[in-house]
């Protein structure tokens, strides 16, 4: 009898234990049948999210791209106004420029004349018979001579020559005719040397130093002009200071002669200041080599009468002229011949 119990009784457990696992495996399935039904409606909605999301960063890039556009043409208008206001600026300085030079002739012009004229007074108050018997045969010394106005005392000298392309193709003839000229007038010196203003030699094999003074040199200067064709910026800032700084010598009495028709970039003021500096020396007149200088009216010939840097470069070099005991001539034009 209790055999028969505990047989009923395990079977009751067996079967129980298969319906809690059949239940089991029930729920597994029912929730795997839920989470595919539901699957396709979460990414349908996440699908819309992302869409919106899209929408939204476009409108905000549209609207990014529409501010940029604006500052750009702001930005365009501004640098139209800076444009257009640098060229007021540049026409005003040209414009100073040229006032500035016009009253540097005139103030020049009425100092010699007033110094002229103070001389003159003087020298008829205290010329006396006796006085002008003596100057009869009163020859000056050699470090008064002047050809043209300039001093010719030097027994060296350097020629500093614009070699631009507006000196090239215009003045050239000229520049080679007044060589010829200035050494002619220098019946013989120690020692001649030619650069550019850039400080570039015409013969190299005499960079640095002193060329003989013989017929033979003088022809060869004159022969290598014809085809020299070296750069320029127009400014004859970087030959004048080789020219010091490579040849000055306390023993030596030097000439710089400067050949140019312009002068377009850099400052007046900040060139004067530099040869200065390079050009003192502790002698009674406080330069340590002359400055000279001629001006060829390429631009009033050739360009209509546009003197901007024309002008520029009169003003710096009758200024370094006087500051360095030199000569400043300006050629006149053929026109005007």
């Amino acid at each position: 009898m209790s055999r028969r119990r505990r047989r009923r009784e395990f079977d009751t457990m067996s079967l129980s234990f298969l319906d809690a696992v059949s239940c089991g495996f029930g729920a597994v399935i029912l929730l795997l049948v839920i989470t595919k039904l539901f699957e396709p409606i979460r990414l349908e909605e996440t699908q819309t999210d992302l869409e919106r999301l899209m929408v939204r960063y476009q409108q905000e890039l549209e609207d990014i791209l529409g501010e940029t556009e604006i500052v750009q043409r702001e930005l365009a208008s501004i640098v139209d106004e800076i444009e257009l206001e640098e060229l007021a600026i540049a026409q005003l300085q040209r414009q100073l420029t040229r006032i500035r030079a016009e009253m540097l002739d005139r103030q020049d012009d009425a100092e010699i004349s007033a110094e002229l004229a103070g001389r003159l007074a003087q020298a008829k108050q205290e010329l006396t018979e006796e006085m002008e018997r003596l100057l009869a045969n009163y020859k000056p010394p050699i470090d008064e001579y002047k050809i043209g106005g300039i001093p010719v005392d030097s027994e060296y000298i350097i020629f500093v020559i614009d070699t631009s392309g507006s000196m090239r193709q215009y003045a050239w003839d000229r520049v080679q005719q007044q060589i010829r000229e200035t050494l002619e007038v220098y019946p013989t010196v120690k020692g001649i040397q030619v650069m550019n203003d850039e400080g570039e030699y015409l013969f190299k094999s005499y960079r640095n130093q002193w060329m003989p003074d013989t017929p033979a040199t003088r022809e060869a200067i004159v022969d290598a002009l014809r085809n020299w064709n070296a750069f320029s910026n127009s400014s004859p800032r970087e030959g004048i200071l080789e020219a010091i700084e490579t040849f000055y010598d306390p023993e030596k009495r030097v000439s710089i002669y400067v050949y140019s028709d312009d002068f377009s970039q850099g400052s007046i003021n900040a060139v004067v200041r530099e040869v200065d500096r390079a050009n003192r020396a502790n002698t009674p007149d406080g330069r340590r080599v002359r400055i000279h200088a001629v001006a060829f009216p390429v631009y009033y010939e050739v360009m209509g009468g546009n003197l901007v840097t024309a002008a520029r470069y009169a003003t710096l070099m009758r200024v370094l002229c006087q500051r360095n005991g030199g000569t400043f001539i300006a050629l006149p034009s053929r026109r005007d011949i």
